[in-house]
């Protein structure tokens, strides 16, 4: 019985012991409650007892959870000293993540120094996704561009964007100032993730004789913004994600008036391996570096 009762579930069912929640367990451990739930679960099955009392809005302990748990709780504890006592040399972690390529390229590869100051000794490798319709490798987490929060999974909200209007400095010396119809002189360039983009931000703004002269459909956002850039037209540009381009004066807005989408970037947990500290300290990095418009706007240091 004791070879097919992994470590894991004994964590699991000491924390769970501790703070007779099955939803704080997962968000001490960084699973999913039903990860927490089948753990345990399978814990009782090879142990063949009972070790909570489920209830309606709580668990309790019951007088075999009880007697294990001040059992067990002091053997993992000196298991974990042996261990620490044991390890000459500091193992080399790995973590791995994968992203949208625009997402990698003005927020994320920016700040990896302060990544590799603060963690000297975890290799980090980054896996970059161009559309939405691609399959990224595993990795242990993923930022994803997503009009609802990623369900079945644990996930984290980073923040909205927003669509706007932008174009190269020379471009806007002779269209500002000339109303929404400049638009229907002028091609316009958009993800193809959004064909309809241009359409809807000339509903938004009230311009409803809108008849774009040329569309262009591009297949990622770095190639979009770059279009702009180099005075191909007028690209609907996710805010505050392109930032940079703006400060730098690479593109400027044309106009105001911005696309509100429900297109969120959240961060999503695969790897749900309590034994891996490293993921969550990942985890916790990238929501202190990225989980608000007002930190992405922040330059990287």
């Amino acid at each position: 019985m004791s070879l097919q009762t992994p470590l894991r579930g004994l964590r699991c069912f000491c924390v769970a012991a501790e703070c007779l929640s099955f939803k704080e367990t997962a968000k001490q451990l960084y699973l999913t409650p039903s990860a927490v739930s089948h753990q345990i679960k399978q814990l009782e099955d090879n142990l063949n007892l009972s070790l909570f009392e489920r209830k309606t809005r709580a668990i309790e302990l019951t007088e075999s959870g009880k007697q294990f748990y001040h059992a067990i709780k002091p053997l993992l504890e000196q298991l974990s000293h042996t261990i620490n006592q044991f390890s000459q040399v500091e193992r080399t972690q790995e973590v791995s993540i994968s992203m949208p390529e625009f997402f990698a390229s003005e927020l994320f590869v920016p700040r990896l120094r302060g990544w590799s100051e603060q963690y000297p000794n975890i290799n980090l490798t980054l896996e970059t996704v161009k559309s939405r319709r691609e399959t990224p490798k595993y990795t242990d987490v993923s930022v994803v561009l997503s009009g609802k929060k990623p369900q079945d999974v644990l996930s984290y909200d980073l923040f909205p964007i927003s669509y706007i209007p932008a174009c190269n400095p020379s471009l806007f010396q002779k269209l500002h100032g000339k109303g929404y119809r400049v638009l229907e002189k002028t091609p316009l360039i958009l993800h193809q993730a959004r064909p309809t983009a241009w359409h809807q931000w000339a509903e938004r703004v009230g311009y409803h004789q809108f008849q774009p002269k040329q569309i262009i459909q591009l297949d990622s956002m770095f190639s979009v913004a770059r279009a702009a850039q180099q005075g191909l037209g007028v690209a609907l540009i996710p805010m505050p994600i392109s930032h940079a381009w703006f400060s730098s004066g690479a593109l400027v807005k044309l106009f105001e008036q911005d696309l509100l989408s429900r297109d969120r970037y959240y961060l999503v947990q695969h790897n749900e391996d309590p034994e891996r500290p490293e993921i969550k300290l990942l985890i916790d990095w990238v929501l202190q570096s990225f989980n608000t418009p007002e930190v992405a706007l922040q330059p990287a240091s």
